[in-house]
């Protein structure tokens, strides 16, 4: 059995996590060794990423891209 840490930051569960959060209202689960991407902002953490995944599930309740659903409310 192989106790490594993964090589991938965003897979590894011992590392802390931002929540962040785009214009969009889109979520995503990042690493806190990773810089942070232009157009997204800190909404949690840094937390566990299992705290950052509990944010997730309480908060991220409609998968759509805002401007989606402004077009289906007929908003603009």
């Amino acid at each position: 059995m192989n106790n490594e840490a993964p090589t991938n930051p965003f897979d590894n569960e011992n590392l802390p996590f931002f929540v962040l959060i785009n214009e969009q209202q889109q979520y995503s689960l990042w690493p806190q060794i990773t810089a942070i991407p232009a157009g997204w902002a800190v909404v949690h953490g840094p937390q566990s990423r299992a705290d950052c995944v509990k944010y997730l599930e309480v908060n991220w309740t409609d998968m759509r891209p805002a401007s989606l659903i402004r077009a289906e409310l007929g908003l603009r």
